[in-house]
């Protein structure tokens, strides 16, 4: 019988990395944590405790290291929150470091950037995605339950002075919590140099989703004169960012959608996932996986390491079952996913 280890198979390494529908992978996920200093309701269940066993920086490091080889071109840290592991700076300057990687981002709740921020970008880190819901302390409260509004609000400024070439300010919405702060972070981002994006609500956790049209509308109400990029920007945005957003052009900037549930975008869909526990997880709404940290620590090669990350590819679906009746309630929160 042949096994694993006996195959020569030297080009499960090379490039182009191809999931079951044929789309090109470029865009890793590297979850680094699954705890957070947070609770939201849409993210963090009360119950979650974490995992104890994370990986550690050589471990990440050469899970990217395999992954460039394959074809990956940019990293994103997350979490959890990523910032609150004390190795975050080792972290990011070994996966800034690992040929082929051209992008590193993080997306972060911004509570340690006032002490982070310059130190990230000196790490070798390009670009910020911070997570903020509301301008509101009486409302972040009723999100996130704990966590220190004014650390948040510091973490903002700092990220905006410390020179990045991307910022970006992701937003939430849920119906009759924060969907009336809308146009106010519009201008919130703007002022500060980010570029706004709105996220419908995934079915992970708590909330009632508010559909992108609505927002746009709403925006416009407001006073807002926005209007769509063209179809071939919005292409090259998306492929310039690695991201799902579609954007709109506004006079002080840029503002994007993230539409999972009414404008699915599983056609373009680039990325991996990798957990903290070193599962990868083909897809956000599917169940393929291989167990990277077992194979590491077992001794696997970089080719058992590049074949166990294309069988699992080959799992993957063509795309979310979000909308379809029963399967939001059987998936991980995003706090065990990985973002």
């Amino acid at each position: 019988m042949t096994t694993l280890a006996s195959q020569p198979a030297p080009s499960a390494l090379a490039p182009p990395l191809l999931d079951a529908q044929g789309r090109r992978m470029t865009y890793l996920r590297l979850s680094i944590t699954d705890r957070c200093n947070f609770r939201c309701s849409y993210c963090s269940p009360a119950s979650w405790g974490g995992k104890r066993d994370l990986l550690g920086p050589e471990e990440l490091e050469r899970i990217t290291t395999v992954f460039a080889r394959m074809g990956i071109r940019r990293v994103r840290l997350t979490g959890g929150e990523p910032l609150i592991r004390p190795d975050i700076l080792d972290i990011a300057r070994r996966i800034a470091a690992v040929p082929g990687i051209q992008h590193l981002a993080i997306t972060s709740n911004a509570s340690h950037l006032e002490r982070l921020a310059t130190p990230l970008r000196e790490a070798g880190v390009t670009q910020l995605n911070l997570s903020l819901d509301t301008l509101s302390e009486v409302t972040f409260r009723r999100i996130s339950k704990q966590g220190d509004f004014g650390a948040v609000m510091r973490g903002m400024d700092a990220a905006a002075a410390a020179g990045y070439a991307s910022l970006k300010l992701n937003v939430v919405v849920m119906r009759g919590v924060n969907d009336e702060e809308v146009p106010a972070l519009v201008d919130y981002a703007h002022t500060r140099g980010f570029t706004p994006r709105f996220i419908e609500l995934m079915p992970f956790g708590q909330g009632t989703p508010v559909p992108t049209s609505e927002l746009v509308e709403r925006l416009r109400a407001s006073g807002l004169p926005l209007e769509p990029e063209p179809e071939d920007t919005q292409d090259a945005a998306s492929s310039a960012t690695s991201g799902p957003a579609r954007y709109w052009r506004a006079p002080a900037g840029r503002v994007g959608f993230i539409s999972p549930l009414t404008q699915n975008f599983c056609g373009g869909c680039n990325r991996v996932r990798v957990a903290s526990n070193g599962d990868l997880r083909s897809c956000l709404g599917g169940r393929a996986q291989a167990p990277l940290h077992q194979l590491i620590r077992g001794g696997a090669s970089d080719v058992e390491l590049a074949m166990a990350v294309r069988r699992a590819l080959g799992d993957k679906p063509e795309g979310h079952r979000f909308t379809e009746p029963g399967n939001g309630a059987t998936l991980l929160s995003m706090m065990g996913i990985g973002g």
